[in-house]
């Protein structure tokens, strides 16, 4: 082929990947939306999607609802993509639980399955075969995947094929995206939680989390997800972004990491525990405490001036300094904080934007916007997915306009 050859089709290449990710974008729209989406001639986008729609990638949709407008001329033809053109997997490893969902290429639940764990005793190579036997059974039952994305909580490596460390498993190291491609011979990743909770939150409001924003987990552990001039930021080693580990007190409350003073030693829920019932700051954290148990002391907290009054305002402190140092580098940013955590907000956003305004980070803590949800892992999941097929994007793009190159040679 010659040089005009390879560049003509590399250039259909991106148009066609452009084409894809606009409609996965926009959910349904039509070829005029889709041109003002991309910049794209009518004529381009009109041999695109007939080739996607007769490879079997999009697919032509039912016109949304009896009351759109009625124009002159030829009616706008909704475009979507096809569910059937490919699934992913989505996995997620938390604190004594592995859940796994499969989707469609539409992003929408194929079936969904939740296993047990002792995630802090459990074995290594037990919980390996523990990941690859629950995505196994729903492959099975429901058919095979062509991605898999493995959230995890802890830290992975900058190329998203390995556990590095983690809160709770006892295993560090632990090569889970080699082990579940040889498993199931397709790509696989594996991604911090709060990174994936982070893609989420781009694609549920993408004018407020768009170019910078902070996504901070706020449970048991405290975890973030950053994205900068809009995109996911990780380190050139690791997931990056491990807020709840940097050192709020020297030499302080003693953390899960072993380390002492951390962040998450004053504003995770063991944290506060440990703190409202009066027990010694170097004393080793529990390994579990009951939501209900956390709603109870924050009634405590509303309710009169007490130790556990006092350990919540410890904890929103430990996360305004925390987040004035971050925006000390990169200037303010929209911030969302997901998790149970949540629930106590109304108590630590005094003490957070207090801290935040003694920072120079923080010195115009009052114009920083705090949106909170309560349940992390639906935007885990979604992140995952996401993550997976826009993958599976490209994927499919490389794969067939390979085919159709080939097709066309041989004719």
């Amino acid at each position: 082929m010659t040089a005009a050859g390879i560049r003509h089709e590399e250039m259909r290449s991106r148009n066609r990947a452009l084409v894809i990710g606009a409609v996965r974008r926009s959910g349904q729209p039509s070829r005029t939306e889709i041109a003002r989406l991309t910049g794209l001639s009518h004529s381009t986008i009109s041999a695109i999607a007939a080739d996607l729609i007769e490879e079997g990638v999009m697919q032509e949709a039912a016109p949304q609802g009896a009351a759109a407008p009625v124009r002159r001329g030829r009616p706008q033809v909704a475009i979507g993509l096809n569910p059937a053109a490919a699934s992913a997997m989505c996995l997620y490893l938390s604190f004594n639980n592995m859940s796994a969902v499969l989707v469609d290429y539409c992003g929408r639940v194929i079936a969904s399955k939740t296993r047990k764990l002792q995630t802090l005793s459990i074995g290594r190579d037990e919980l390996v075969a523990a990941t690859i036997e629950i995505a196994g059974e729903l492959a099975a039952q429901h058919g095979a995947f062509m991605r898999v994305v493995l959230a995890v909580q802890g830290i992975t490596n900058a190329e998203g094929t390995e556990l590095l460390w983690s809160p709770i498993v006892s295993h560090a190291h632990v090569p889970f995206g080699p082990l579940l491609e040889e498993a199931f011979g397709v790509p696989a990743t594996v991604q911090n939680d709060c990174n994936m909770i982070a893609v989420a939150l781009r694609w549920h409001n993408p004018k407020l989390y768009r170019d910078n924003f902070v996504a901070i987990l706020l449970s048991r552990g405290i975890g973030m997800g950053l994205v900068l001039d809009g995109k996911l930021f990780t380190g050139t080693r690791s997931s990056g972004g491990e807020f709840g580990h940097m050192v709020h007190r020297p030499g302080g409350a003693l953390c899960r990491c072993g380390n002492r003073g951390c962040i998450e030693a004053y504003a995770g829920s063991y944290a506060i525990w440990r703190r409202a019932h009066g027990r010694d700051a170097a004393e080793k954290p529990v390994d579990d405490i009951e939501a209900e148990e956390m709603h109870q002391l924050a009634e405590l907290a509303r309710r009169q001036e007490g130790p556990a009054r006092q350990a919540f305002r410890e904890a929103g402190e430990a996360l305004g300094f925390g987040l004035g140092n971050l925006f000390t580098l990169i200037d303010p940013a929209p911030v969302a904080i997901i998790g149970q955590g949540t629930a106590a907000f109304d108590i630590l956003e005094p003490q957070i934007r207090r801290a935040l305004a003694q920072t120079a980070g923080g010195q115009h803590a009052g114009t920083i916007s705090f949106e909170t949800q309560p349940i992390a892992r639906p935007f885990i999941q979604h992140g995952s997915a996401m993550t997976a097929l826009t993958a599976l994007d490209k994927d499919l793009c490389t794969r067939l306009q390979s085919e159709r190159m080939e097709k066309e040679q041989v004719a």
